[in-house]
């Protein structure tokens, strides 16, 4: 897993994967961009290994030590949790359609770091969290699952955040335990489950 924040992504995986004996896929690392971050905190507490990968020498530097870092603890996958770095060409050459992100908006919708503050200065009514498949453009790639969440008059920025993390949090498990077990099949944009 990737991450860069506060891990509440990472700590719902965790939880999914240590309840549920059919979930058919482990958490081999934590990999994180920076230090001192709650995530890394969520995953030493729960015995993952950690590897920390600072940004440095470029994006396509980057990229590569992170997917030395992957390969080395035997990840068949990438799943970006609040990783809040953008992965060069050569990550998705290297896991070909394994690489899946979770992004607070309803895709296409408000890409990027500041969607939940987009969609509140936009005056949507609705907004959401969407799962997709990591391509080469941000917050592009094949969508696997979308929830809706309503934005409430009285919303700020947190507390439509916290709404769309509740769902993230349910959402997520699924879709990575769909995933884990074959369930997911690519037909270019289309992602069908089966």
């Amino acid at each position: 897993m990737l991450v860069s924040g506060s891990g509440t992504n990472l700590a719902a995986l965790i939880d999914a994967v240590g309840s549920d004996p059919g979930f058919g896929a482990t958490i081999t690392v934590v990999i994180s961009d920076r230090l001192g971050i709650k995530a890394i905190d969520r995953a030493a507490d729960a015995g993952l290994p950690v590897e920390v990968v600072p940004f440095r020498g470029g994006r396509k530097a980057f990229t590569k030590a992170i997917c030395r870092a992957a390969t080395a603890h035997q990840a068949e996958a990438l799943v970006l949790a609040g990783f809040m770095r953008i992965l060069g060409p050569e990550a998705i050459r290297a896991f070909p359609d394994r690489i899946i992100n979770i992004h607070p908006s309803l895709l296409p919708s408000f890409p990027g770091a500041s969607a939940v503050a987009e969609a509140l200065g936009y005056g949507v009514t609705l907004t959401g969290v969407s799962v997709h498949f990591v391509d080469n453009n941000v917050d592009h790639g094949p969508i696997i699952a979308q929830r809706a969440v309503p934005v409430l008059p009285e919303d700020t920025k947190e507390s439509l955040h916290a709404r769309i993390q509740w769902e993230e949090h349910e959402l997520y498990p699924q879709v990575i335990k769909a995933f884990a077990n074959g369930r997911l099949r690519v037909d270019g944009r289309r992602v069908s489950w089966e």
